[in-house]
């Protein structure tokens, strides 16, 4: 890249990632893009992310935002560093103080919970209860039955503090892959639009979940969505053109965009699961 760039030249690598980046001001999500308020699945070094949380917060400051959501994951991910119920309740400790140097910009409180086999959640009731926003993801036994799947998803989304359902398939489309998850679209997105509950629109790259077929589908049944990187770096954070232009070629509908809303109204929608 050194000789590239004192050739005078672009250097490849820098050109590809040029290449690979979303343009928020262009594109058909454009103007869904311009909606967001914030982000509501981050990950910070506490998990499996790779920067701090001021560091995270203050590239979520930059790109616009008003608020973000920190997700790290639940104790059970132990290959992904969850954190114990002790860690969880020093990071809120951690996130009390960057928001005082922050502010008025706001970092919420939250968690990446996993979605048990039994379908509860990997987390304390009273723990989930102090959180602002809870998203809930399958992270193992993708492959059970879809039966079984099905009855595993609506019961997490029946759960009061679960508020955002996470990258619902489960599905890798880079390298190698991995196929999407068996469930009944119909029966868990009915639950969802239920229970009030959004599907996440997953713009990672590798994932873009859900497909286009089952985000139509939500879209059709009147699901709430939330517009989330799951970003694990600071640089992740503008992967959100990616879900844009997914609900925008899917026909999602600004006003069912949950972090198209300031930070109070996205609390008090959250507060209303777990009255």
């Amino acid at each position: 890249m050194i000789l590239e760039a004192l050739n005078g030249d672009v250097p490849a690598y820098l050109a590809r990632l040029e290449r690979l980046t979303p343009n928020p001001a262009g594109g058909p999500g454009a103007e869904i893009r311009a909606l967001l308020k914030g982000d509501c699945h981050t990950h910070s070094e506490w998990s499996d992310g790779g920067s701090p949380i001021h560091t995270m917060a203050e590239a979520a400051r930059a790109l616009g935002h008003d608020y973000l959501v920190l997700t790290d994951h639940s104790p059970r991910l132990t290959i992904a560093n969850g954190l114990s119920t002790e860690r969880l309740l020093q990071q809120l400790d951690v996130v009390a103080d960057v928001n005082e140097r922050l502010a008025p910009f706001k970092i919420l409180t939250g968690i990446e919970v996993d979605i048990l086999e039994d379908g509860g959640l990997d987390q304390s009731p009273e723990i989930l209860g102090r959180l602002d926003v809870v998203v809930a993801s399958v992270h193992s036994k993708l492959r059970m039955d879809g039966d079984a799947m099905t009855k595993r998803m609506i019961g997490a989304l029946a759960n009061p503090h679960l508020d955002i359902l996470g990258h619902c398939t489960g599905r890798i489309v880079v390298g190698r892959g991995r196929p999407e998850s068996s469930f009944n679209a119909e029966l868990v997105f009915a639950a969802a639009e239920q229970f009030d509950k959004a599907v996440e629109i997953n713009c990672r790259p590798e994932r873009l979940d859900p497909p286009k077929r089952l985000l139509k589908l939500a879209v059709e049944m009147g699901c709430k969505v939330s517009i989330d990187t799951d970003a694990h770096a600071p640089g992740q954070l503008e992967w959100q053109p990616y879900g844009c232009d997914r609900a925008a070629e899917c026909g999602v509908a600004p006003d069912a965009i949950v972090n198209a809303r300031s930070a109070d109204e996205l609390l008090a929608w959250t507060a209303s699961h777990n009255p």
